[in-house]
Parts: C-alpha cells; sequence; structure tokens
C-alpha cells in the first residue's frame, strides 16, 4: 500500500509517499480502504523532530473510508461498511489503516467530514468528562471557535449548559449560532465574563493556552474548576489539570456523535481537501495558517 511516511527531521520537503506492506486487524479491529484521513499539528510537530524520535515515522491518526477486512471477534460492522475512528499506530495517511476505535459514518457525512472529527470531538468529550459539565452549569471556554473549541460548545450546550465563549470578534456570530455566549480574549476578560455572569461562572476549559489560567481561576473560584489542554507549564505552576489522552479517553464519543449530527445539534467544521500525494502542500498550508477549518488528506480515488 502507499502511505505517507518520513526518514529525517525536516520542512515538507522530507514528506514522501512509499510503498508499505499492507496492515492486517488484530482482535476487536478492522481494517479500512481509507478514503479520507485527518491532519493535525502534531504532525508537522513530528516531522520536525519535536515530539517522537524515531526513523522513518509514519502519520495520522483518525481515518475514514470503507471497512474491507475484519478481525476477529468483530460483529458490529461488516465488510463494506463506512466507519470512522483512530488509528493508533499513527498510520491513517494511507491507502489501508486499521482501526481498533471505530464507529458507522452518520448517514449526512462524506469522508472527509468523518475524517475530520476523531480528534476533535474526543478531546474536547474528554475535557468536558473531566469538568463533570451537566445541565445548569455555567462553562467558559477559552478559545471556542477552533475545531476542538466549537466541537466542545457544542457538546456543552448539548447537555444543556450555559457556555460564553471568548473569540475574536470575527467568530462571535459563529458562536452565537453554536449556543454560546462570545466575548473578545486579552486583556479585561474577568470584567467581560463577569458583566455576563456577574458571580463567575463554573467550570471553565482552557483550549487557546495564552496564559489566561489565572483569570480562569479567579472566575470559577478555584484551580479545580478549570481544566486545560493547552498550557502543560500553567497547569503545573496553579494546580490546574491537564488534560491528556493518556488520562482516559472519551472514546464514547464516536459512537455518540452520529445522534447529535443527526439531530441538528452538531455541526461539522468546514475541511479543506489535499490528495494523498500533495502531503508536503498540506502540511505548508497547515504551518502557514492557509487552511480555515480542518486539513484533510484524500485516497483511494475519494
Amino acid at each position: 500500500m502507499k502511505a505517507v511516511q518520513f526518514s529525517r527531521f525536516g520542512g515538507p520537503e522530507v514528506l514522501e509517499v512509499v510503498e508499505l506492506p499492507d496492515p492486517h486487524p488484530g482482535p476487536g479491529e478492522v481494517r479500512i480502504a481509507v478514503r479520507a484521513a485527518g491532519v493535525n499539528a502534531s504532525d508537522w510537530k513530528k516531522r520536525q523532530g519535536l515530539m517522537d524520535q524515531d526513523r522513518p515515522q509514519t502519520l495520522g491518526y483518525e481515518a475514514a473510508g470503507i471497512v474491507d477486512e475484519l478481525g476477529e471477534g468483530v460483529t458490529d460492522v461488516a465488510v463494506g461498511d463506512r466507519v470512522f475512528g483512530f488509528c493508533t499506530d499513527g498510520a491513517a495517511q494511507a491507502e489501508l489503516a486499521v482501526l481498533p476505535f471505530y464507529a458507522p459514518i452518520p448517514s449526512s457525512l462524506d469522508f472527509p467530514g468523518a475524517a475530520a472529527l476523531p480528534a476533535a470531538i474526543e478531546t474536547a468529550m474528554r475535557a468536558l468528562d473531566q469538568l463533570g459539565v451537566e445541565r445548569d452549569s455555567t462553562l467558559l471556554i477559552s478559545g471556542a471557535s477552533g475545531n476542538i473549541g466549537s466541537a466542545a460548545v457544542q457538546f456543552a450546550v448539548a447537555r444543556g449548559a450555559r457556555v460564553i465563549g471568548t473569540a475574536s470578534p470575527a467568530n462571535h456570530d459563529y458562536l452565537r449560532s453554536l449556543g454560546a455566549e462570545p466575548v473578545s480574549y486579552g486583556e479585561g476578560l474577568v470584567g467581560r465574563v463577569r458583566t455576563l455572569a456577574p458571580d463567575g461562572v463554573d467550570l471553565a476549559l482552557d483550549i487557546a493556552g495564552s496564559d489566561v489560567l489565572p483569570e480562569l481561576i479567579e472566575l470559577t473560584g478555584g484551580p479545580e474548576h478549570v481544566v486545560t489542554i493547552a498550557d502543560f507549564a500553567g497547569a503545573e505552576k496553579y494546580g490546574v489539570r491537564f488534560s491528556r489522552g493518556d488520562s482516559g479517553r472519551a472514546l464514547h464519543v464516536l459512537g455518540e456523535i452520529g445522534e447529535l449530527i443527526e439531530s441538528g445539534r452538531f455541526s461539522v467544521p468546514s475541511v479543506q481537501t489535499f490528495p494523498l500525494a500533495e502531503v508536503a502542500e498540506a502540511h505548508r498550508a497547515g504551518e502557514e495558517g492557509r487552511v480555515h477549518g480542518k486539513l484533510v488528506l484524500v485516497a483511494n480515488g475519494s
């Protein structure tokens, strides 16, 4: 099969599409003919040598496609079914991928739209689960307009929470369309939030980083009411929980997102696609900030 790989660290030019052995699913896993695979900032960080040091490396943790091989014990899907999910060995940007965690693609979604979901929705749901967001909670989300932030807004609204979200003024109407009350980020944030919630908020989620944890702690009344996915150093400094995948993943969201999409309570982010063979250009576009929404590679003729 063809797959994205790099054998040395560097710029997008080190990426190659190479021939690798076909993978096969283990017990409880499925193999898919990949139609689309998500690209994330972690991909170019890996390529630059800022994360894993192993070489050569493949890339990609989220994919959507058509089941073409079943592992032992798999009975919930069949060959030919459309599914999306996580490729935990980091080799989703390929013609074939093995998914240990998967779910049917909602009928209204195409393959690129489905491939845009796994990482963002799992991260958002995990953080809300860790915070204990529930009906009638007031939640402040710092960095609410990106892929993870918009997912968190919609999940929290679906739970019956009141959501206040920070974003640039250009994204305020977008947040309103998702059910959040927007405020601008930056200096004076505490005052702007208190204008909407005079007694502060119950919980806060930091998605953007930007050294905002002291303000979130002030607004919630304590670090135990705050979770960050973006500021590891700040979390250690202020006693805030840092949410990471190895602390318990919210994989249940893969099976739950379909009903939210089909009922109109979740809007999928916009997607920009590149052919698998143009992965280097996809990295350039992502690193230069030329992509609005989610970056996705398409394969197998999609």
